[in-house]
């Protein structure tokens, strides 16, 4: 039987990697973003399914709801979109990007949840098993200067994770968390540093194979295919270039 996944941050990175990876192991894939143009794109290119939706907004995500209800329900909510806003100290932090870091990344979780879990329930009655998996960050796991906000908000993410799978106890539902360290995609640093391409560049400047978006979907995506028994409650995936959150290796990778 076809499984049907909602993937979150379509539009571009790793949820856009992600859609596609499910694409082509034969999944049915409902493609979840903001910019409605890119997915459109996706759509005609791949087949994944566009529906754009704010995951901000309450509204977007009861319509997101109502569609797939009506159109075949949902095995797997795959949810990606999130994101980073500035690099400041915490004292000169700014307390809307804070905000918006909470909103994007844990109020959208929760959320989805809420309106989802119904239909993912339904899918586990009919097939055995339904997924809830969420890409976090080691940020999740480790503070470190500059990025407070983040921090907090991923943090907030891992915990409605962990919470979440403590609750669905007893109910064939996975919960899977999926903690990439440092990962090079097309927008994420450029978001974050307010646009600023030289100061992104330099972020992975003399950095041997930082990960890149398809990495990640090659981990969301086997834990999706896994057996329905199987559970990765947590993954943490970095490039072998960074051994830790502060420790990362810049210049070729070479043995003593």
């Amino acid at each position: 039987m076809t499984r049907r996944a909602v993937v979150t941050g379509a539009s571009s990175g790793i949820g856009e990697a992600t859609a596609r990876l499910l694409r082509s192991r034969g999944w049915d894939v409902v493609g979840v973003a903001r910019r409605a143009d890119r997915l459109e794109a996706l759509e005609a290119e791949t087949g994944v399914v566009a529906h754009a939706a704010d995951l901000t907004d309450a509204d977007d995500i009861a319509g997101l709801e109502t569609w797939l209800g009506e159109t075949g329900g949902v095995d797997a909510l795959v949810h990606i979109a999130g994101g980073a806003r500035g690099s400041d100290r915490i004292e000169d932090g700014d307390a809307e990007d804070w905000r918006w870091m909470f909103e994007a990344n844990v109020l959208s979780g929760q959320r989805l949840v809420a309106s989802l879990l119904p239909l993912l329930r339904r899918a586990a009655d009919a097939s055995g098993h339904a997924d809830l998996l969420f890409v976090t960050s080691t940020a999740a796991q480790v503070a470190y200067p500059g990025g407070g906000g983040y921090n907090a908000a991923k943090a907030g993410e891992a915990m409605l994770v962990r919470a979440l799978r403590q609750e669905l106890n007893g109910e064939p539902l996975r919960v899977i968390e999926i903690a990439p360290g440092m990962v090079r995609t097309e927008e994420f640093t450029l978001n974050r540093l307010g646009g600023d391409q030289d100061a992104a560049d330099k972020l992975y400047e003399g950095v041997e194979s930082p990960l890149v978006a398809g990495d990640v979907a090659d981990v969301i995506v086997y834990a999706l295919d896994a057996p329905g028994h199987v559970n990765l409650d947590l993954v943490t995936l970095r490039p072998v270039a960074q051994s830790a959150q502060h420790l990362l290796a810049r210049g070729p990778l070479t043995t003593r």
